[in-house]
């Protein structure tokens, strides 16, 4: 038995402040590392001690283990939690801890190195009755083995990292044409996710189910399974909505599922937190091992929702050598609980990531509603980690009552500055089929269409124009000294109308308003209305336009605004330069980088003749690869950019002369 009186966290943002929040609830002393760019996120003030680690980059700080180590011996760490990500899964990391002496907040050294590698995970599966699914996980890494392998199972396959997890490192694979560049893509991405490039090849099951089972154990040989996670919900190979029970859980499936988890745990003698993940073919009602995660998972807090337990301190508990305080027989779930991630990203564009300052941040009053979170108005989101800004987790009675409380949450969330998911997130949830439970893995690729959210309605934009330029008339109002009786924008000419120029989607539109009395009148295009202010405030406005009262945020950076109202939802539009520089303006056959990134690969050089759909160069951002093709035949003409150097969003990559008929 070991006591643990402080532990460092090894890693950042939402999951450092959710271990430090039990930590003090169990009288544990923290301590906090962080980078340059996360010295002024909220788990660095929660924390009892917090070290500066180093430079912004993964490999400079939350993945470099001497700095870590270091920092544990120094402030009298006990123990180390490694969160997830970064070393969470790093067999070489957790025997360092063991070697310093030093408790590894997580399973034995011995299941991280069996789970570490898909491909023996799978094998050990199978030797103890756990079903995996057809595939290859060979030593032959060789593209030559792979193609061939992939060839032999049918096409599609699916090429999965073999350390790691998080959607880094996947590809669906659809034909032999596409699998080499598939093969390359992948294995750079897991080198510089895992720093492993090693790869598995698996039949890809078009109608699934991805449910995962919770399971813990302890240092007795005790093991549990704590009911399932419905995760099927996907972008990008990544959760984005996880929920409990599953809607198409009975009984019998669950008791067979979890008995399966269960003997994946007593096979690797497991001692801590971790997640056994299925995917569930919906057609035949099979199901199939894909992993085991040997961490916590993002998603822990739906299973803490169901059962009131908290595995973070079980985690601590076993850790100690404390015996597992629950049977299986105890393990109950009560109601519903749903999780949606909120993330920096456009659904509309392919997912991109974003980065930025968040102007505005605030959380509305529900009952049952937990946010996971380490932002706050003004935080910085970068482009170095995750772009996730928020868990939002809901608990109700049952599964009507989770959804309601959820859809009120994301109407009513204000997160304004950058670019989110929020508005896709509601669309989800009300989806006839998601309200159903009726989904696979495939929901979004199958109900958006090329990830394009729903058609814009005209009249929430004006109304959300009528919102930004009333509160920008109202502050220079408010600041007006001279001739204080003469209404804003006063003119001699009676009709004559103020006026302002926004740019939405790239399309300008011009507002065109005048104060009357106790009215403000719009014109907007062919469409007019008569507003009158209720309360106007810094940032909020509230009006009342046709009987109807709505209420705005409003935030600003630049001549970017951003609006959000609980029925409109969020946003976005500049406001249009009276003077355009003449660096806005495109250049022909310029490509440009459509986020802040770095520049992984360049795969051509001035003057290579290349097609459409060609490869020309691999940016990564937030830990994700992006492909920037070519959209037509040409010559490269130049290229701006270096390989392994960081570039901001809009900075032209390189150019392409279209060639001449």
């Amino acid at each position: 038995m070991h006591t643990i009186d402080t532990i460092l966290i090894a890693n950042r943002g939402e999951i450092a402040t959710r271990v430090i929040r039990t930590c003090k609830k169990m009288g544990i002393r923290t301590i906090a590392v962080f980078s340059e760019a996360d010295k002024d996120l909220p788990f660095v003030q929660d924390a009892d001690t917090s070290i500066y680690l180093g430079e912004s980059a993964p490999a400079k700080s939350y993945l470099d283990q001497d700095k870590i180590i270091a920092a544990a011996q120094k402030y009298g760490a006990d123990a180390i939690h490694p969160g997830y990500g970064f070393l969470s899964e790093n067999v070489v990391f957790a025997e360092r801890c063991k070697k310093e002496g030093i408790i590894f907040i997580g399973p034995n050294v011995e299941a991280i190195r069996a789970m570490g590698s898909k491909s023996e995970a799978k094998t050990l599966m199978q030797k103890h009755g756990v079903p995996v699914i057809p595939g290859y996980q060979g030593k032959d890494q060789s593209a030559e083995k792979i193609k061939a392998a992939a060839k032999e199972i049918g096409y599609p396959v699916l090429l999965k990292a073999t350390a790691g997890g998080g959607g880094k490192g996947m590809r669906i694979v659809h034909n032999e044409k596409s699998i080499v560049q598939a093969i390359d893509a992948a294995k750079r991405e897991a080198q510089n996710a895992f720093g492993d490039d090693q790869l598995i090849v698996e039949k890809y099951i078009s109608k699934g189910r991805h449910i995962e089972f919770q399971i813990f154990g302890d240092q007795h040989g005790n093991a549990i399974h704590i009911l399932e996670r419905e995760c099927s919900i996907q972008r990008r190979y990544q959760k984005v909505i996880e929920e409990s029970p599953s809607p198409i859980m009975t009984d019998t499936i669950r008791n067979e599922m979890g008995a399966s988890a269960v003997a994946a745990a007593k096979a690797l003698q497991y001692d801590n937190a971790g997640t056994v993940e299925f995917i569930y073919d919906d057609q035949s009602g099979d199901y199939y091992f894909l992993e085991v995660n040997t961490r916590l998972q993002v998603e822990h807090p739906v299973t803490e929702e169901i059962t009131g337990l908290d595995l973070v301190q079980m985690q601590i508990e076993s850790a100690q050598g404390i015996p597992l305080s629950i049977s299986q027989e105890e393990v109950t779930g009560k109601g519903y609980a749903i999780e949606v991630r909120l993330y920096a990203e456009d659904p509309d564009h392919s997912f991109l990531p974003g980065s930025g300052k968040i102007l505005q941040w605030e959380v509305p009053v529900v009952d049952g509603l937990r946010v996971e979170t380490a932002v706050n108005t003004n935080a910085e989101i970068s482009i170095y980690y995750d772009p996730m800004i928020a868990k939002l987790i809901v608990w109700g009675a049952n599964r009507l009552s989770a959804l309601r409380k959820m859809k009120y949450t994301l109407r009513h969330l204000v997160c304004l500055g950058i670019t989110t998911n929020q508005n896709f997130l509601l669309e989800i949830l009300q989806k006839e089929s998601f309200a159903k439970g009726d989904y696979d893995t495939h929901f979004i690729a199958d109900h958006f269409e090329q990830t394009k959210t729903k058609e814009i309605n005209p009249d929430q934009v004006d109304r959300s124009l009528i919102a930004t330029t009333l509160v920008h008339w109202t502050q220079r109002r408010s600041k007006q000294q001279i001739l204080k009786g003469l209404p804003s924008g006063w003119r001699n000419n009676f009709y004559q109308s103020q006026k302002v120029e926004y740019i939405l989607n790239e399309n300008e539109v011009q507002v065109n308003y005048r104060h009357i009395g106790d009215l403000v009148q719009f014109e907007i295009e062919d469409r007019s209305y008569e507003v009158s202010i209720i309360s106007a405030e810094s940032n909020k406005i509230t009006y009342q336009v046709d009987g109807e009262r709505l209420s705005f945020t409003i935030a600003q950076s630049g001549n970017q605004l951003f609006t959000h109202n609980e029925q409109i939802g969020n946003f976005q539009f500049a406001i249009k330069d009276r003077f355009p520089s003449k660096a806005s303006e495109k250049v022909k056959g310029a490509y440009i980088a459509p986020m802040p990134s770095q520049v992984i690969k360049v795969l051509v050089q001035k003057g290579d003749t290349v097609k459409e759909g060609d490869g020309l160069i691999v940016l990564s951002s937030m830990k994700m690869e992006n492909l920037i093709m070519a959209e037509q035949e040409g010559e490269v003409e130049a290229i701006y950019v270096e390989e392994n150097t960081n570039i901001d969003a809009d900075q032209i990559l390189l150019k392409i002369k279209e060639q001449e008929n």
